[in-house]
């Protein structure tokens, strides 16, 4: 199974880094694998952890994608000394790395969960954010997609949102279809 989450890793500089990854769980934790090249992770790979952020604010997720993001605020992590985590997530698991597998696209990491926390209730599925989040899939593949299927996509996606998104979920929507414009227009000229 991958959980859709928002992952937060440390520069050895100590800037925290935000980025949407699906996380596969694993016994004990989950196998984490950011593409070459990536903060994620170089961020990954110098601390041997990061925190796992669960959240169903579609915002932080289509911003990271499309890079029209505010700044999503942290707090520090409670029990990974210089870790950080999103000060609004639901919840998040603080991980270290156990082990590594090397790979020239995608390295895979072995993250043990060391400590789970709470920090607001979860108040059911909304499909315009499952909507936003397949929309941001599709907008971070732009570059080895045909245009017409993402247009299918995007149009099937756009019903969840017409029908179900609150204002974040369509400032979300908005961001990713602003974002397939632009590289269009990029593309054209």
């Amino acid at each position: 199974m991958i959980r859709e989450t928002i992952v937060t890793t440390v520069s050895p500089a100590g800037e925290a880094h935000i980025a949407p990854m699906g996380a596969s769980v694993v016994e004990g934790g989950y196998l984490l694998q950011p593409f070459r090249p990536s903060r994620t992770l170089d961020n990954l790979a110098a601390a041997k952890s990061c925190v796992v952020n669960f959240s169903d604010d579609a915002r932080i997720f289509a911003g990271c994608i499309t890079g029209r993001h505010r700044s999503w605020p942290t707090v520090p992590a409670t029990r990974i000394p210089g870790a950080a985590r999103l000060a609004d997530c639901l919840a998040h698991d603080e991980v270290e790395v156990v082990r590594m597998e090397d790979d020239p696209t995608r390295p895979r990491f072995f993250c043990r969960t060391i400590h789970r926390e709470t920090h607001s209730s979860f108040l059911g599925l909304n499909r315009a954010v499952a909507a936003v989040l397949e929309g941001a899939i599709l907008v971070s593949r732009l570059h080895m997609m045909d245009p017409d299927r993402v247009d299918r996509e995007m149009n099937y996606l756009s019903i969840a949102i017409d029908k179900t998104a609150g204002p974040a979920e369509r400032e979300a929507w908005d961001w990713l279809c602003e974002t397939i414009a632009d590289h269009r227009a990029r593309a054209a000229s």
